[in-house]
């Protein structure tokens, strides 16, 4: 081969090599990944039967755009029932991997929200893993396109835009969920102790025959001055399922974050949460907790003042005396039980010292023939120089100047002097009813009219998608809408605010002539009297001159 033979087959092997580095290229370059994706959101917006057709619709459009642009479809990758704002959508996760791995040029969406509605995520992968990863993101609709550098502001409205839809369905759903529960309709996944979702409304509670009985043992026991940790040993021993076990039992998907090791073991806590659960006298109570934000899974507890009450909505397990006596034992500034016995002591957390505000301690005295139970401020015994109440007050002599009181406020309200004071209390209930009605009215009127609003903004975005209004109408219209919105918000926290203040004291006043008529004369003390009307009891130092002590009751009535 003579040396120009040899020249032209080198110039000729240099063409065909880059000519073909420059086809590879070509091809690299558009090697395209469709993402679809269809949310709970955006189902309703479609018919039922349209649910099916958005996904394959969003499919097919995308198919035929990028044929048409002469691209190459590597995957279409597919989201159903998963929100904009979720990163951990499956196909999601698999699509931006292949990305990362050079496997993918283009990301195609209908439109950007598609991709997500959320800013953060939008900012993370369209304009910095993207561009590191060297893959251009497009949206067929709103003409999102990260090869356009004058496109980039486009694409950050239409981001905020979309974490504003987000934002403003999460609030939209709130209210919804919210209505229904002050409507008094169950929204929880799961029944309580002693309940079952009726099969035939998910929003109503029916009562469960296999545990009803179980749960006014528990109360019953407590009345009888037993504990938290010795009921709950009683039930322990004698195999009663706990509730993590009775659901299982009853064929729930229920999961306990103390798996099963320990789930036929009852504890204290259970006890109490149940003690202190109004559903067993036929109320709802809902909202304790709520999500940090629409963005995160993790919960926060709600201050007890805003959670949400609905009375009567269902069966109730235990009766109203009963629960008042209970919920009273727990306001008396948290009541000790015995170590040795798990009793609760008559007096225990009601007796304090006069001259230092010091509870006084129960203690055993010792005699040559007998023993007795005294009581001595706490504060005094552990620093002489501390109180100035010194010695101490025999129990059982407590007993008797409080029996007697007792039956003298009794005899006094018989004798209607204090009878005739309280049915006028009473009487007053008719017009606290009147404006509890007049508030309900009212409240009803604004969640209505909140609703409306909430509605009007989400077809506000929904124009705005459609081109039927600018970005900046719609973000002048939003900024009117949400002032309008968050004004509603703040009247309705009022009105919630001046319902809980009326129930409270027509509760109060009923409680009171409740106690006082079911009682003629009281021969002996126990725990459920002492909590029924006592509130707290003063003892003071002894007088210098009469040589005695006074004693202060202070009444629950």
């Amino acid at each position: 081969m003579n040396k120009e033979s040899i020249v032209e087959t080198h110039v000729k092997h240099t063409y065909y090599k880059k000519d073909l580095e420059d086809f590879k290229k070509r091809v690299k370059l558009n090697r395209v990944a469709i993402y679809v994706r269809l949310s709970e959101e955006d189902k309703n917006k479609l018919h039922p039967e349209d649910d099916s057709k958005s996904i394959e619709n969003q499919k097919s459009m995308l198919k035929e755009y990028a044929i048409q642009k002469g691209w190459d479809i590597v995957e279409v990758y597919s989201d159903d029932d998963f929100s904009g704002a979720d990163s951990e959508r499956p196909a999601f996760k698999r699509m931006l991997l292949a990305c990362e791995n050079d496997e993918i040029d283009i990301v195609l969406c209908k439109t950007q929200s598609r991709f997500s509605r959320d800013m953060e995520v939008v900012e993370k992968y369209l304009h910095k893993k993207f561009i590191e990863w060297n893959v251009r993101f497009v949206s067929v609709v709103d003409n999102a396109d990260t090869s356009i550098k004058s496109n980039k502001k486009s694409r950050q409205i239409n981001g905020l835009i979309n974490e504003w839809y987000l934002e403003d369905l999460s609030e939209n759903i709130k209210t919804v969920l919210k209505h229904k529960k002050e409507k008094g309709e169950y929204t929880g996944s799961f029944a309580c102790y002693g309940y079952l979702i009726s099969p035939n409304d998910k929003h109503k509670l029916i009562v469960d025959p296999d545990s009803k009985d179980i749960v006014k043992l528990i109360f019953q026991m407590y009345m009888d001055g037993k504990g938290y940790s010795k009921i709950a040993e009683y039930l322990t021993r004698n195999n009663v399922p706990t509730p993590y076990k009775l659901k299982k039992l009853q064929g729930s998907n229920f999961v306990c974050k103390q798996g099963t090791t320990e789930s036929s073991i009852w504890n204290k806590d259970s006890v109490r949460k149940i003690l202190m659960n109004e559903t067993y006298i036929g109320n709802l109570v809902q909202g304790k907790v709520e999500n940090i934000s629409y963005k995160s899974k993790k919960r926060r507890s709600i201050d007890k003042s805003e959670w949400i009450v609905t009375q009567n909505t269902h069966e109730p397990i235990i009766d109203m005396d009963t629960w008042n006596a209970v919920q009273r034992r727990f306001n008396s500034r948290g009541v000790r039980t015995s170590y040795n016995t798990g009793e609760i002591h008559l007096f225990s957390k009601k007796v304090y010292c006069s001259e230092c505000g010091k509870a006084m301690a129960r203690n055993n005295g010792y005699s040559k023939n007998h023993t007795f139970t005294y009581l001595r401020c706490k504060r005094k015994a552990s620093n002489p120089l501390a109180c100035t109440n010194g010695g101490s007050f025999r129990y059982d002599y407590l007993e008797n100047i409080v029996l007697d009181e007792l039956n003298k406020l009794i005899a006094t309200y018989k004798d209607n002097s204090l009878k005739d004071t309280l049915e006028h209390e009473l009487n007053l209930e008719n017009e606290r009813e009147i404006r509890l009605k007049e508030l309900d009215s009212e409240k009803n009127k604004l969640n209505t009219t909140l609703l409306k609003k909430k509605s009007t903004l989400k077809s506000l975005y929904e124009d705005k998608e459609d081109g039927i209004i600018t970005t900046e109408e719609f973000i002048e219209l939003k900024q009117d809408w949400t002032e309008d919105i968050k004004n509603l918000n703040a009247k309705l926290v009022l009105i919630d605010e001046s319902i809980q203040s009326l129930q409270k004291e027509q509760g109060k006043k009923e409680d009171i002539n409740d106690i006082l008529n079911k009682y003629d004369k009281i021969d002996k003390l126990d725990r459920v009297i002492i909590d029924s009307f006592i509130d707290s009891i003063y003892i003071s130092s002894v007088d210098e001159e009469t040589k005695k002590r006074t004693i202060n009751i202070e009444w629950n009535i």
